[in-house]
């Protein structure tokens, strides 16, 4: 349903018992840059907030394009320890949807998300982040003034790319593919990037965020976004991020797939970079796809758990 002409909230109808998402929704109303719509001066992001709230430790998962925080179904109850956040980003599951694509920019979604951050008071973050989850979250973790809310940082087939380097030749058929577009069958492309057999419930449950193609203005320009040439809007923000990326020196831990086209290789590239990749537990998440949070969920939070425990918070964190 329209909330006004320029922005669509998908009904809560379209989210009714789906499968394996029994999470109660959570709301706050982040910034509307250039008023967009009828002059409104917020939009309605959701999030779920799971497991122990009155832990210490809190896990940030940051989902890509064009999923949205359903992706994380099988990671949260398993992280029921520790508090764990799942976003959806502008234009994504139960978030609103402006309907312009030129709504839809790079710095946009980075200033939502630390937005949300700062509003929360999110610290001692344990950031999960793949594909556009990584964009944002990379950037934001590169970012003086809200880099020391991040304790340790996790990327699962994702990086930060400034336009500098040549992306991979399945991402560019992807972004001409996608710019082709006027409607996308969301489910069938996540389905395409995971290796199991997918349940049609779980495909329908993708779908579900978007009626029609109206309200897909963001999963369709999302791929247009990403900085492949030096003179991106976003470029030199990635940069400014990196020189500060290069000096991170907190837990870095990489956990790729072994079957993504898009992002292979892109790991050797983070851990020779970062600093505080040195010495962990980096790993490759075999028979795994694009969307390996699908494929193998379990192991992943696995690899998760023995992250945060091999690299305790400092003690004065834990006051």
């Amino acid at each position: 349903m329209p909330s006004d002409a320029g922005i669509l909230r998908t009904s809560d109808s379209a989210f009714i018992d789906l499968l394996d998402y029994p999470f109660k929704p959570n709301y706050i109303d982040v910034s509307n840059p250039g008023c967009i719509g009828n002059g409104e001066t917020k939009l309605r992001l959701h999030y779920l907030d799971e497991g122990n709230k009155n832990s210490k430790e809190t896990i940030l998962l940051l989902h890509g394009e064009p999923s949205w925080s359903y992706l994380y179904r099988h990671f949260i109850p398993s992280l029921k320890q520790y508090r764990v956040i799942a976003v959806d980003l502008i234009g994504f599951g139960k978030s609103d949807k402006p309907v312009n694509k030129v709504d839809y920019t790079y710095q946009r979604h980075v200033n939502w998300i630390k937005e949300f951050i700062e509003y929360l008071n999110l610290n001692n973050i344990t950031l999960f982040c793949q594909d556009w989850g990584s964009l944002i979250g990379l950037q934001l973790v590169g970012t003086k003034g809200i880099s020391n809310r991040f304790a340790r940082v996790v990327v699962g087939n994702g990086g930060l790319p400034t336009g500098d380097v040549n992306v991979s030749d399945a991402f560019v058929r992807w972004q001409k593919f996608a710019s082709e577009q006027t409607k996308m069958d969301v489910g069938s492309i996540i389905k395409r990037g995971v290796i199991r057999e997918m349940k049609p419930e779980e495909v329908a449950a993708y779908n579900a965020p978007f009626p029609n193609e109206k309200y897909q203005a963001g999963a369709l320009v999302f791929p247009q976004l990403v900085p492949t040439t030096p003179d991106n809007p976003s470029s030199q923000y990635n940069r400014d991020a990196w020189e500060n990326l290069q000096i991170f020196d907190r837990p870095f831990l990489t956990l790729f797939s072994d079957s993504d086209p898009i992002t292979a290789g892109a790991e050797k590239f983070l851990q020779m970079l970062v600093p505080g990749a040195k010495n962990q537990a980096h790993a490759i998440i075999t028979q795994a796809g694009h969307f390996l949070q699908e494929d193998k969920p379990h192991e992943i939070v696995e690899h998760l758990i023995k992250f945060i425990n091999d690299n305790p918070l400092p003690l004065c964190s834990k006051l």
